[in-house]
């Protein structure tokens, strides 16, 4: 068995970010303003950034910082301020896709390991050693390689390093949102909307139902199918691969990437949770790891998700890892917040789905327990009551309690959760 490898968690702002940080992820990967993949994502500012990567360094957690478009000319021009900004920051790594910007980066960032994208097609291992001989440490995997072509490739690599050549680490995309297009690169969405997602502009529309024109009735449209199965065509479920983290390890893989960078603290804190306990209890032993198979798959489903495949990982995906009927999230949780502050038995979190006094809800904690409560009292920033939170984004006072009466033992960094149904 190789060595435990990194658990790398998406966050798409600062909150995010310290929510992947306490529950337990190794590194996590960033975009900024610019030349990110998701650029309908919040992203860090540079002052945020700077914060984020303070925050993540004090508790040992590695930051990487994502500049993966397909640039142009004009992205170039730009890119060089850029990566002048990120030296002085210094974060971890700097993933990039484009050769142009791979030797910016190189040239403005001596200090900062460059990875590469899975943009960039990685599929074969003369490509992993083409960039690891121009000083990449890093490479992501294609998502169309299987755990057989992945062990080759590390098994390759090994030798050249056992020869003399530097070491080059493997990444994969372990669970997350599949791409119908080959390593991410689509046209779809610059062809129907003009927005392109080469640039991080994708509007996703693998995810629409298609229609066509009727013929015999101008203007009346019918849906696209495909066959019987349904009209989403292009619709695949989610990648998940927490029932098989020994064969991932056995392949080599260095890093294992969370997708997610347009997710909530909630898909964040379940998916991190889950793998961190999965990955550490296979470093004790096999055994150890497999007696928690249930939990990790009732943890999981606790994030949105689109039903789960394990991708191309074990042979080429089949009509049965496609979603040809709709193209809507299952949805086992709602997020309530974070706890931000304990004061005088009152737990502080910033509201984001509604929820009432009485309420049933869950408290997650870091450490994998699940801790029932009962919302007995919900007051505002003026210690005013109320009977329910239905505005978003609103400061709040709660008063939690077991079934006995006592006080939920609630910490700061705590998430609070419910399940659908579960109110009162």
């Amino acid at each position: 068995m190789r060595k435990k490898p990194e658990l790398l968690i998406p966050a798409n702002n600062p909150e995010v970010l310290r929510c992947a940080v306490n529950f337990g992820a190794d590194a996590v990967y960033i975009g900024g303003e610019a030349f990110s993949l998701r650029a309908k994502a919040k992203n860090f500012t540079k002052e945020e950034m700077a914060e984020s990567i303070r925050y993540a360094h004090e508790r040992g957690v590695r930051v990487h910082v994502t500049a993966n478009i397909l640039a142009h000319n004009e992205d170039l021009d730009q890119a060089e301020a850029y990566f002048l900004e990120l030296e002085k920051m210094q974060p971890d790594a700097i993933l990039v896709a484009d050769p142009g910007m791979f030797l910016t980066a190189r040239r403005c960032c001596p200090d900062v390991e460059i990875h590469i994208s899975t943009q960039a097609n990685n599929t074969n291992v003369g490509t992993f050693r083409f960039w690891r001989d121009l000083g990449a440490s890093r490479v992501v995997c294609a998502r169309e390689l299987s755990l057989a072509e992945i062990r080759r490739i590390r098994r390759e690599l090994d030798a050249d390093e056992a020869a003399g050549a530097p070491h080059l680490e493997i990444e994969a995309f372990v669970h997350g949102a599949m791409c119908i297009s080959y390593s991410g690169r689509c046209l779809l969405s610059s062809y129907f909307t003009g927005r392109d997602a080469n640039h991080g502009e994708c509007t996703h529309p693998c995810r629409w139902k298609y229609y066509v024109m009727e013929e015999s009735r101008p203007g009346e449209f019918l849906p696209v199918e495909e066959n019987e199965r349904g009209t989403y065509i292009f619709n695949s479920r989610d990648l998940c691969m927490i029932e098989h983290l020994p064969e991932l390890a056995d392949a080599g893989i260095d890093s294992l990437k969370i997708e997610g960078r347009m997710k909530t603290a909630l898909y964040v804190a379940s998916v991190t949770r889950t793998y961190r306990k999965a990955i550490d209890a296979l470093a004790e032993s096999e055994e150890c790891y497999r007696a928690h198979l249930d939990w990790y798959r009732e943890e999981i489903r606790q994030c949105t998700y689109r039903r789960f495949t394990t991708g191309f990982y074990f042979g080429r995906p089949s009509a049965e890892d496609m979603v040809y009927e709709s193209n809507t999230y299952v949805n086992e949780s709602v997020y309530l917040g974070i706890a931000e502050a304990v004061r005088d038995g009152q737990v502080m979190i910033t509201q984001r789905n509604k929820f009432c006094r009485g309420d049933r809800i869950e408290v997650m904690k870091p450490d994998g327990r699940n801790l029932p409560a009962i919302v007995v009292s919900i007051r505002n920033e003026d210690q005013e009551e109320q009977e329910s939170a239905p505005h978003p984004k609103q400061l709040l006072w709660l008063k939690l309690q077991q079934e006995d009466g006592t006080d939920v033992p609630v910490c700061a960094g705590d998430l609070l959760r419910m399940h659908p149904g579960a109110a009162d």
